[in-house]
This record gives C-alpha cells, structure tokens and sequence, in this order.
C-alpha cells in the first residue's frame, strides 16, 4: 500500500474514533521516511496484529464484522451510532444493527444509555415502534438488534421539499399520538419528538425511532438539565425545567405539525440560546397558517398544543386523540368561543387570537444523516 494511501487510511481511523488525533500526528513524518503503517500502529498501546488487520479488512470498522451476520450495507448514520443492514446467517432473517461508535464505546454512560434503549425496544410492543430484538456485544462492540422499516422519515421529506397537507399531517400526528399514549401507559415520555425521528414507512405506517432520551415520567435528568432537540423544546425545557412529562411531548408534536404543514420551524435563530428564548418568550404567529388557506381547526390545535403555559396544553393524549380523530374523520364540532372561555377561566385564553401567538422566523431542523431506526441527535440537541 502506497504512503499515499496509509495517510488516508490512518486519517478515516482518526475520523472513525478508532485513533486520537494525538496518537496518529507522530505517525505522519514516520510514514514519509518510509515507515510501514501497520508496523507503526501495532507498537500502539492496545494495537496488535489481530487489531490492525480487522481494521484493514472492515475499513476502519465501515463494514463491520459482526459473527453470525452479513452486513449488506448501511441505512443510516447517526451521532452516537451507525446501522446497517444485516442478515443473520442462521435463519436469513433481515435485520437493523445499531452499532454503538467506537469513542463513545469507550464511555461508561453511554454504553448504558445505549443497552438501556436496546432493552426498551425489546421490551415495549406497539405497531407504532421499531421492534427490538436485544442488544448485543461482539468483539469490544455494542449493538442492538432491530427490525427494518423501509421507508424515510419525516425530515427527509421535508428536506426534500414536500410539505403535508392538513389531512395528511394531522393523521400522521393521530398515530403518533397513539404511539405516545401507549408509552405513556407504560410510565414512559420520549423526549425527543421530531420529524427526524418520525418514519413513514412504504406502507404508510408511521414508526416512531429513537428512544435515547426516552425516560420514565417524572423523572429529573441528573444535574437538572433538559434533554432534546432545542428547536422543540418546550418552554418549561427552555427554562431549565428538567422534569420528564408529556405535555413536554405534546408541545414537540405541535412543533412538528407546524413544520409539516408550513415548511418551516416556529422558532429559529442564530445559536441554540436564541432559540430557547423565543420558545420561552416570543409569541407564536400563524400568518402562514392563514395564507395556505389552513382550518381553523389546524390552528387551534398547533396553538394549544404549543401554549407557553402547560396547564393550557391537552393534559392527557386521550383528550388530544379525541379532538384529532374526530377531525380526521369529519366530526369536528370545536366550539372556539366556548374553548377560548374555559381557557380565559384558567389564566389565558387557548384558540385562535390567544396568548401562544407572535413571530415567526423560517429554517429547519439541522439534520442527522441516514434513515431508518440509526437516527441519533443533530445540531441543537441537548444531553
């Protein structure tokens, strides 16, 4: 192999986490004078022969060897993980294997965090949830085995240009509600609702991914800190309020119905504080709603699952479920006058005209790569 080309396999080893950029600097002028690659890399503390002719034959871990499966290439890229597309020799069953990324391998917390969600996966049971299979270790390297769901997520069609029509966006939210309220019967918020982490499989079926964050309801993160993604953050997140529950989650699909419908995010800005603070304190304006000819119906409820003020939010997923179906199936009889009443009798008024409205700013969701159950946080997300 050419100097040439150990420099480039030495750098994707620096990229892959599999070397520090410390320890493959001094490499360098090594290799120039002629040195061998592998020679230099076996003298590494915790390198051996066996170590640097894995890392050859999977390019650096881009095609991993997982013993008793086939790696048939990969469906997605996140931050803390990859997955691929495998099948298990034994039984030829199709598989996603979520593998956790070398560097974060290495820390205690993540690794737990990580078996924590493969196990959830594997214990919860919804149509709406990619289905678990366990997580694993081979070799120094966590897994977690899944079903695979072909389709895209919600972010890429956006990202691809599409927006959803109101029937369309508010079904999609309908079953993701319902995948909500079954987690929350279970104890459970997710955390991080967004489209990124949305499926829409090729049969229609929305799949709700990604339960890193997920946390039993209630529970306070440790140091008091939020977990999400900030361009859907609720405002008691914004504020440093780190108590999990599920009207956090409501607030984040009202967020995500905006999006679909409109194109664009409520709140952006220049840096995540900025937008933290336009959650906690600009209105919510919807003069997109009003040009794209919307129902009234849509404003009501992005403007009440979004209120500043979770005592104005719906305070369980059944009272939601029940206004959207209702939509959705062409029995909606929303009394505005009277919601916006009952709101005013609590401390603020909750349909259309109230408190939740202000400006807008346009922008996406900053986007993980990949599709599939590998989707992990992007910009903006907070752990």
């Amino acid at each position: 192999m050419s100097a040439q080309e150990d420099v480039r396999f030495l750098a994707k080893l620096v990229h892959r986490s599999h070397l520090s950029r410390e320890e493959a600097e001094p490499l360098l002028p090594r290799l120039k004078e002629g040195a061998e690659l592998d020679d230099l890399l076996e003298a590494l503390p915790g390198w051996d022969a066996e170590r640097v002719d894995k890392m050859r034959r999977t390019e650096a871990g881009e095609r991993p060897e997982i013993p008793g499966h086939e790696i048939l290439g990969t469906l997605g890229v996140g931050g803390t993980a990859e997955v691929f597309r495998a099948r298990a020799k034994k039984t030829g069953q199709s598989l996603a294997l979520k593998i956790l990324s070398a560097s974060y391998a290495r820390n205690p917390v993540e690794v737990k965090a990580f078996i924590d969600e493969a196990k959830l996966l594997e214990r919860l049971d919804h149509p709406g949830l990619v289905k678990g299979y366990g997580p694993a270790r081979a070799d120094g390297t966590y897994l977690s085995r899944m079903e695979v769901v072909e389709g895209k997520t919600l972010l890429e069609y956006l990202d691809e240009g599409h927006l959803f029509d109101e029937d369309a966006a508010l079904r999609i939210v309908l079953e993701v509600a319902e995948v909500l309220s079954y987690m929350a019967s279970e104890g459970l918020v997710h955390r991080d609702i967004k489209p990124g982490n949305i499926m829409l499989s090729d049969s229609g079926r929305v799949k709700l991914i990604d339960l890193g964050f997920c946390a039993a309801g209630g529970e306070m993160d440790q140091e008091g800190s939020a977990r999400g993604t900030v361009q859907y953050l609720s405002p008691e997140q914004a504020e440093g309020g780190a108590v999990a529950d599920l009207r956090s989650d409501i607030y984040a699909l009202g967020v995500t119905l905006y999006q679909l419908t409109i194109g664009s995010l409520p709140f952006e800005g220049d840096c995540d504080q900025d937008v933290l603070r336009k959650h906690v304190m600009e209105r919510l304006s919807s003069p997109e709603l009003k040009g794209r000819g919307h129902s009234p119906h849509l404003h009501y409820f992005i403007e009440k699952m979004m209120s500043k003020d979770a005592e104005l939010r719906y305070q369980s997923w059944d009272e939601l479920l029940k206004d959207v179906r209702e939509q959705v199936e062409g029995r909606a009889s929303l009394d505005f006058k009277s919601a916006a009443s009952r709101g005013r009798g609590r401390g603020r008024g909750i349909g259309r005209g109230s408190e939740s409205r202000g400006g807008e700013s346009r922008g996406g969701e900053s986007r993980g790569t990949g599709r599939s159950t590998g989707r992990s946080s992007g910009r903006g997300r907070r752990d």
